[in-house]
Order: C-alpha cells, then sequence, then structure tokens
C-alpha cells in the first residue's frame, strides 16, 4: 500500500527549504536554494517576493524528481503547508503580481516614523497586541511607507502580503483579491490587531492611517485556501489538485516543532534572526513596556502566546563574517571556522564584536557593528568566537528580561540552522546559566508544517500529540559555572563600550 506524503517549505531570509515527508516525518525528498538580498540605501534591505516563488517551484521540481527517482508516487501527495518570515511583506495588485518590493525586518527606512508614533505614548499598542510601542520591523510600519513612497501601490495595489502567502496564494492560481493571512502571522504585523480576538483593530487601523481593504482575510493555518493549479503543476511535477493549506509564521512553526506547547519554555530560533522565545500563557504586562525590546505574538495553536527578543543580523552575521570576511563560499567553513575557535578561550582575551550590521537598537541605536580590543594573536578563530559570544551577549540582555519578570529559564532549546553548530550551543548554554537542548528532527519548522498538512486532511487527529511524539533531544549541552562567572564580569565591560560607542556616534 502506497504511504501518504505531504510537501511543507520555509521561505526564510538568506534560503528557501521544500521537503516532502511521509506519514511517520521520514524526509523523503529535500532540496534548498539561496535568496537574494539588496540593499539600495543605507538602513534599507528589500528582496524581490517573487524569487520566493520561483525558488519554491525550482525546489518543488527537484523534490519531485527525489520521488520519482525513489519510486515513491508523487500522486501521493496529501496537502501542501509553507511558513514564511513574521515581519516582512509587499503590496501586490489584482492579479497577484508585486508593486512594491519585498521589506522585512532587516529594514530600518521607517526609523523616523517610528520615533513619531512612539512619542504618541498610546496604550491601545499593548492593551491590544503586547507590544507597547512600534518597531521598525513591524509589517505595520513598512505599510505605512508603502501607502506614502510608492505610487505604484497607490495606483494599483490591493493587498499587503507576506511571503509565505504569496507563494501559496500563486502556487493556488488565485488573485491579489484572494489574498490571506493566518492568525499567527497576524500578529506579525506588531500593530494593526487585537491579539487575543484575532482579528484586525479599527482603532488601530484608523490612527495608522491603513484601509483595512488592503488587508487580507485572517484564517487557521490548516484551512485549505485552494488547490495546485494546472500550470504549476506542469512546472513542478506535483499533480494538479493538491490542497493547499493556508500556512503559517516561521517562528510559530519553530516553536510547535520544539515542543513548545506550554507556558514558561523557552526556544532558540537560531536562523537568520536570531529569535530568543518564552512561551506564555497571554500578555505578560510587565514584559509589554515601553523599551521591552521585546515582541509579542500569538502562535499556530489556539490560546498559544510568545515573547520573543531578538537580535536582527544574528545569523546572518554568522554568513557575513563567512562570506565576506574570510571569502569562503562553502558552509562547511564554520566547522572550520569552529575548530579555529576553540584554539582561543572564553572571553577572547578581552576581545568583542557588536553584531548591529544593519543598525542598533534598544538603548543604542546608533552604534554600528565593531570588533574591539583584538590584537596581533587574533587570528580567524578568536574572530569567530568573538562573533558567536558578541551574539551571545544579545541573548543575555533579553533573558535578564525574562528572569525579571519571574519566568523560569532552566532550559533552553534551540532548533533551525544554528542548533547544528556545538561550539555555539555551548556557548549559549556558558552565558546563559541553563542547560541547552537539540532535538534530533532539527529542521524545526519544515516537518512540522508536515504534520499540520496531515492535520488538515485528518490523517493527524490530534496535532499536540503528533508533535510530542516527534520532540526528542539530541544533545544536551550544560552551562560551566567558571565560564558563566567570567562571562558576566565580561558583560559588565560589553555594557560601558556601548555607551562609549552611542555617546561618540559611532
Amino acid at each position: 500500500m502506497e504511504k501518504n506524503y505531504y510537501l511543507g517549505f520555509d521561505a526564510g531570509t538568506q534560503s528557501v527549504k521544500v521537503a516532502v515527508y511521509d506519514g511517520q516525518m521520514n524526509c523523503v525528498a529535500m532540496d534548498t536554494a539561496k535568496t537574494t538580498l539588496s540593499y539600495p540605501q543605507p538602513g534599507w534591505v528589500e528582496m524581490d517576493i517573487d524569487e520566493y516563488y520561483r525558488l519554491i517551484k525550482q525546489c518543488m521540481r527537484s523534490c519531485s524528481y527525489q520521488m520519482r527517482q525513489k519510486h515513491l508516487s508523487v500522486k501521493s501527495v496529501r496537502a501542501i503547508m509553507g511558513d514564511g518570515i513574521i515581519c516582512g511583506i509587499a503590496g501586490i495588485d489584482a492579479a497577484g503580481n508585486p508593486v512594491t518590493p519585498y521589506v522585512n525586518y532587516l529594514d530600518s527606512r521607517t526609523a523616523d516614523d517610528v520615533e513619531r508614533l512612539k512619542a504618541q505614548g498610546l496604550r491601545i499598542w499593548a492593551e491590544e497586541t503586547g507590544n507597547a510601542e512600534p518597531s521598525v520591523m513591524f509589517p505595520a510600519m513598512f505599510a505605512r511607507w508603502f501607502l506614502k513612497h510608492v505610487p505604484a501601490f497607490a495606483a494599483k495595489g490591493v493587498k499587503f502580503v507576506h511571503n509565505c502567502p504569496y507563494v501559496l496564494l500563486h502556487l493556488a492560481g488565485l488573485g491579489g483579491n484572494d489574498a490571506f493571512i493566518d492568525w499567527g502571522t497576524l500578529s506579525g504585523w506588531g500593530l494593526g490587531y487585537h491579539v487575543m480576538q484575532k482579528e484586525w483593530s479599527p482603532r488601530q487601523l484608523e490612527i495608522l492611517g491603513i484601509d483595512a481593504a488592503y488587508l487580507p482575510r485572517i484564517v487557521k493555518p490548516w484551512d485549505i485556501i485552494g488547490s495546485l493549479c494546472e500550470k504549476d503543476a506542469e512546472e513542478t511535477g506535483f499533480p494538479a489538485g493538491i490542497p493547499i493549506c493556508a500556512g503559517a509564521g516561521d517562528t510559530m512553526e519553530s516553536m510547535m516543532g520544539s515542543g513548545i506547547l506550554e507556558a514558561g519554555r523557552g526556544v532558540d530560533v537560531a536562523g537568520t534572526c536570531a529569535m530568543f522565545c518564552v512561551s506564555t500563557d497571554g500578555i505578560i504586562p510587565a514584559l509589554s513596556v515601553p523599551g521591552s525590546g521585546l515582541i509579542f505574538n500569538s502562535g499556530t495553536l489556539e490560546n498559544t502566546y510568545f515573547y520573543w527578543g531578538f537580535v536582527r543580523t544574528g545569523g546572518l552575521a554568522l554568513r557575513w563574517f563567512k562570506d565576506s570576511v574570510c571569502r569562503k563560499q562553502s558552509d562547511e567553513y564554520y566547522g572550520t571556522l569552529d575548530e579555529l575557535a576553540r584554539r582561543h578561550p572564553a572571553g577572547c582575551d578581552g576581545a568583542f564584536f557588536i553584531p548591529y550590521l544593519t543598525g542598533g537598537n534598544g538603548d543604542y541605536p546608533d552604534v554600528r557593528g565593531v570588533f574591539s580590543g583584538l590584537t596581533l594573536d587574533s587570528d580567524q578563530g578568536a574572530m569567530w568566537r568573538c562573533v558567536l559570544e558578541g551574539i551571545g551577549y544579545n541573548y543575555l540582555e533579553i533573558t535578564e528580561r525574562y528572569r525579571n519578570a519571574g519566568i523560569d529559564l532552566s532550559q533552553l532549546t534551540v532548533t533551525e540552522g544554528g542548533s547544528r553548530d556545538a561550539l555555539w550551543n555551548q556557548i549559549k548554554a556558558d552565558m546563559l546559566a541553563t542547560e541547552v537542548v537539540t532535538l534530533e528532527v532539527a529542521g524545526g519548522a519544515v516537518p512540522t508544517n508536515c504534520l499540520v498538512a496531515a492535520y488538515s486532511q485528518g490523517d493527524v487527529t490530534d496535532l499536540k500529540e503528533a508533535l510530542q511524539t516527534n520532540f526528542i533531544v539530541k544533545d544536551t549541552f550544560s552551562p560551566q559555572q567558571s565560564v558563566t562567572d567570567y562571562y558576566q564580569q565580561q558583560y559588565g565591560r560589553r555594557k560601558k563600550l556601548l555607551e562609549a560607542l552611542q555617546e561618540s556616534g559611532i
């Protein structure tokens, strides 16, 4: 008897990933492709949302070919489910084609607008969204910018969409007015919605100056929005008519895939934007305050919520160092860098790296990327350790906020690409004074997408139970007290360095 299969994809910042899993969550086909980021002005980061659609189809075709090579029936793929970036949007026309660039969380063009909105001191943001103030990361701010600065959207635009719904919309052969957003990715807007009611907020939209007609309809992640169209079936090698789920946010899927289904658990989504999440029962007033630097979202599952702090260029800083400083394109070089870094002690003899490569944040908005304290003994390995530790100190800032709010962080689950780096995981354990665990299935979002696809077809009846079955710990990293104490000392020195850099405007 032929098995059932499910196709999932992740539309990330640096790459896309497509995979096919069977009902026992064994991966039977997989392919990836790198995306393109452009930097038209300082602080601006743009992408072509249509590139996501093209790359997903390219990887789907590779997966259908792999299945045929293994004599697996592509006709047994039961559903398609994807995830994408929660803080990023583009504007589309009635045909579903982009009329703006795709702008995401790496971009800072809305900084002045954010400050103007912050100055109003409105309480409605925290009350309805859990986010106490606007941020340059929020799609709500990008929408305001598009409405003011992109004449093509004013002339032809009909909807704002995230990158995953854009891909799914086109795979199903739908138009711009059919645009949708799932209730978790909805909270990626940051502003403009009521997080507990899972609906757009008329009061907030009026303040933001965003016409509700431009906003996609809200659906559940497992809702079926259409089926694979004839054109894309021919192009990808999968049969037309495969049901397509509404999709989800990448962070939400990574949280679920890490077994975080109840309050009080922590997850490090170690991707391009390093995201440090803790699950809660709802809004915690002590964390939903101006200046916290935290963002509040709803999860894929109903009645699940979480806060997350972030290092916008966390994973991107690692890629930058490998590609631009070491001038090595192969990802295998990360292993070489780890070997070199192990030759240097924790703290790198007082050297630091400040990872603000796309601009500062929080108390240090004017600070940029900096290496400090290097000596003639500082080779590639020392600098690489500085990069890892530099991101780790940002994690430590976030950890302090969580613990001050009474959240226990005795264990942290690491998922996505960064989970494969043992040195990086040990640094986090030592810095945060917590046990770090990785999972047997470290793909995070994609296998979780396939479980949701199975749930959409009734092949999985209890999604929580299925998720917990697949939650298997692979490696555990315990903190070393002497190293933790040393990092705490360095953390104080780093704060003084940041204060000096902010004061000097460097």
